[in-house]
């Protein structure tokens, strides 16, 4: 929101400084982005007029002109349409900076033709985005002197930073309204409402949808349109918008003095009477921005007879547009509805500053007030005779009481005010206070509670007015490795195993939420940010394989990436679950001098989710390891940890060559996820660590050959072998697996190490021996053979 120092003060009588102004809007929570300060950058740029404009020789669009700067005569080249001689024109002569695009000017040649200066335009001055044309300045201007003074440039502009909740600061009239509570001066009264009516309007309002309840037009006859008068193009060119008829520039003035956006029709143009109603399919609209819309039910149509005329609340058509022609017009203020506003400025890519305030809410009790306010001015400026006030619908009911206790400015504030203090500063900011009831004000369609009207006392007495405190003392009971802490153990255990972590978007396109599981309608969004990102994700794989993708399609297919964040089952609280996972892609060991080059496997995901486990206090062997995967890992290639094969801990293994397919991937990938809500807390066990017990007597190792059916998984046969001995047995581990000649079709051979240790002995031959025996007994229980 942008606005000149002389226009906030049209509105605030206040003494105070540019600098006390714009520290005060930053401590009331309307932040100063910056201040900018045209006169410092422009005051080299002098006023010239054009003796002779004459075709360059060498080129069809450009101009020869003689320039005359006030000390004589100088040839610029120039390219802008209207270089014509007898207008006065912004020259930059040589060893001037351009702010448009930093270009310092010098003597050159141009086709051949010297060239002493530049011409500007508003762009090339960085005062808007116009650069369609040199600047032409008025006639009265004189020639030499600096721009500064001519264009007005020596008044500062306020730019701030308005949160969505604010739009009653989106005009100047609420921001010298905060200024005016918090102190920093007095509000001026608005202008002149008084409307006289002089016909009856042969124009009538009918509405046809709620997403309009209330619109006041106005039929004015007898105007002059023409350009605006200085200080009004002033006050618009300073905040980068483009005069374009005293008409517009009126309309555009009350959008950001008051915040009421408003529209004039040339009403010589209306067909019939104006129906304001939900547009249909297909219909079309020519808008004012030279564009052609097609529009969808829904949609905020403004009609007359021949149809669609305008689109409430964000912009209007061309074939009732004004211009210096127009004699009549039919100016309409309106509320509209801000969901419906927003839905169709997003649909058909629309921005404009209308949309932009009613999508935020504009003030219901003041659109009979911005009519009439208008009127004035049109009557003021552009002569005229006006209607009555032609007014379909109502105001909608906005009053809102709330209970309110000015205790909880301190209770809830940590700031002590007095009650009447309290009182005050409500006051000030337009709320009714009665005993201890507070009404807040039609332009605070923010306020709802008790805590906001506390906001607000704070906001306007200023944050940093509350002393520090420092808290109680506390004593909290210690806990093993609560959430939070889980969650950032298991980021750090993650990046130190070499991984990197990324923030991808919560959403993923409906495609990719059914390959990964999700199908449950609830999560697909109303007002999707993207058409590809409408469906809330059921796993944190899409984001992360799609940046893969990526990465593989600039060169970089070695990644190891992981992400921790929430996934959703479906739309209640209990269906949003925590969630950490990763991929790995390309090799594993890169090709070097000691050892082969090895791409990444379900061994390296499996490595990685056993990190996570272990970092939350379970020990990953112990678990339950089984085949029941999702259909996005590949069936023979991944597995599942859980819980005694009934709460599902993780994933892990290769991703389906299917699902790399869709992600256009074609080398192998790997992936885990770990539900971290699922994984249990540790128990306390105190602060005494357990102890270590090592043993000093010779460990022994035997090494066994069983015979097992393919589809036997590693880890029931090395739990089972566990399980023989559990006083011995140390570790077991397979180091090979072999199928092929020698072994039946449909059987595998399995070679395990298994090492027996005592802690207060020697073992002797024969507790070796029984404890083979007792291995080979598990191992036939499990339906193993010792191979010959």
């Amino acid at each position: 929101m942008k606005f000149t120092l002389s226009w906030l003060k049209d509105h605030l009588d206040t003494s105070a400084t540019l600098d006390q102004i714009t520290d005060t809007l930053t401590a009331i929570g309307l932040e100063v982005e910056q201040v900018i300060d045209h006169a410092a950058a422009l005051k080299p740029f002098i006023v010239a007029e054009i003796a002779e404009a004459a075709p360059h020789p060498n080129a069809d669009k450009l101009r020869v002109c003689k320039v005359n700067d006030g000390k004589g005569i100088r040839q610029v080249v120039c390219g802008a349409p209207n270089a014509r001689a007898g207008i006065k024109v912004v020259l930059a002569t040589e060893g001037v900076k351009i702010p448009g695009n930093g270009l310092t000017i010098k003597k050159t040649s141009i086709r051949s033709v010297e060239s002493n200066g530049m011409l500007c335009s508003a762009g090339e001055l960085g005062m808007s985005e116009d650069s369609g044309g040199i600047i032409e300045l008025p006639t009265n201007a004189v020639v030499g002197e600096s721009i500064v003074g001519v264009l007005g440039l020596e008044d500062p502009v306020i730019d701030i930073a308005i949160t969505p909740n604010r739009a009653d600061c989106l005009g100047v009239y609420g921001v010298a309204r905060d200024l005016a509570a918090a102190g920093l001066g007095t509000l001026k009264a608005a202008r002149n409402t008084q409307h006289s009516a002089h016909f009856k309007s042969s124009i009538a309002v009918k509405l046809e949808t709620p997403a309009c309840p209330l619109f006041i037009g106005v039929h004015i006859k007898g105007v002059k349109n023409g350009p605006s008068p200085e200080w009004l193009q002033h006050k618009l060119k300073a905040i980068g918008l483009r005069p374009i008829s005293t008409l517009v520039d009126i309309t555009n003035y009350m959008t950001f003095t008051y915040g009421r956006p408003l529209h004039v029709f040339d009403a010589a143009k209306l067909r019939g009477n104006i129906t304001v109603r939900s547009a249909k399919d297909s219909e079309k609209l020519q808008a004012l921005n030279d564009k052609e819309y097609t529009l969808s039910a829904g949609m905020i149509a403004v009609c007359d007879d021949s149809g669609v005329v305008g689109l409430g609340g964000v912009i209007g058509g061309t074939s009732t547009g004004c211009s210096f022609e127009t004699t009549e017009v039919f100016l309409e203020a309106a509320l509209f509805d801000p969901i419906s506003i927003a839905s169709t400025g997003r649909t058909l890519a629309i921005d404009s500053d209308a949309r932009y305030r009613f999508e935020r809410g504009v003030d219901p009790a003041f659109v009979k007030t911005g009519a009439e306010i208008a009127v004035a001015m049109i009557v003021e400026l552009c002569s005229g005779s006006a209607s009555e006030l032609i007014i379909a619908g109502s105001e909608p009911k906005w009053q809102r009481s709330i209970t309110f206790d000015t205790k909880k400015v301190e209770s809830l504030g940590g700031i002590h005010l007095g009650k009447e203090q309290i009182v005050t500063i409500l006051s000030k900011l337009g709320c009714v206070i009665a005993d201890n009831t507070v009404t807040p004000p039609s332009w605070r369609a923010d306020i709802h509670g008790e805590a906001d009207l506390v906001e607000e006392v704070l906001r306007i007495a200023r944050y940093d007015t509350i002393v520090s405190a420092a808290l109680p003392s506390l004593s909290v009971k210690a806990v093993a490795s609560p959430p939070a802490q889980r969650i950032s153990l298991v980021r750090r255990n993650l990046a130190a195993h070499g991984m990197t972590e990324i923030c991808s978007w919560a959403f993923v396109s409906q495609a990719q939420a059914k390959q990964f599981g999700g199908t449950n309608d609830s999560l697909i969004l109303l007002n999707p940010i993207s058409a590809d990102l409408d469906t809330m994700r059921p796993s944190l794989l899409p984001g992360l394989i799609s940046a893969a993708s990526r990465n593989a399609a600039r060169g970089f297919a070695d990644l190891a990436l992981f992400e921790i964040g929430n996934v959703f089952e479906n739309a209640t609280p209990q269906g949003q679950k925590s969630m950490a996972a990763g991929i790995r892609s390309g090799h594993a060991v890169l090709r070097n001098h000691f050892k082969t080059e090895r791409n990444v496997d379900g061994f390296d995901a499996k490595a990685d989710l056993f990190a996570v486990l272990e970092t939350a206090g379970l020990n990953p062997p112990k678990l339950h390891i089984d085949r029941a995967v999702p259909a996005w890992y590949h069936p023979m290639r991944s597995g599942r940890i859980s819980l005694g094969g009934k709460v599902t801990l993780g994933f892990f293994g290769e991703i389906h060559p299917l699902i790399l397919q869709s992600f256009q991937i074609e080398n192998t990938l790997v992936g885990f996820e770990t539900f971290l809500d699922a994984i249990p807390l540790p128990k306390a066990k105190g602060t005494a660590k357990p102890l270590l017990v090592v043993s000093n007597f010779q460990a022994v190792e035997r090494d066994f050959a069983f015979v097992a059916d393919e589809k036997a998984a590693a880890s029931d046969i090395i739990k089972a072998i566990e399980g023989a001995e559990k006083m011995l047995i140390q570790s077991v581990s397979i180091f090979d697996v072999y199928a092929g000649k020698g072994v039946k079709t449909g059987k595998k051979s399995i070679a395990i190490s298994v090492t027996l240790q005592a802690s207060d002995r020697t073992l002797t031959e024969q507790e070796i021996d029984a404890a083979a025996q007792k291995i080979m007994i598990a191992a036939t229980a499990l339906g193993l053979t010792l191979r010959q």
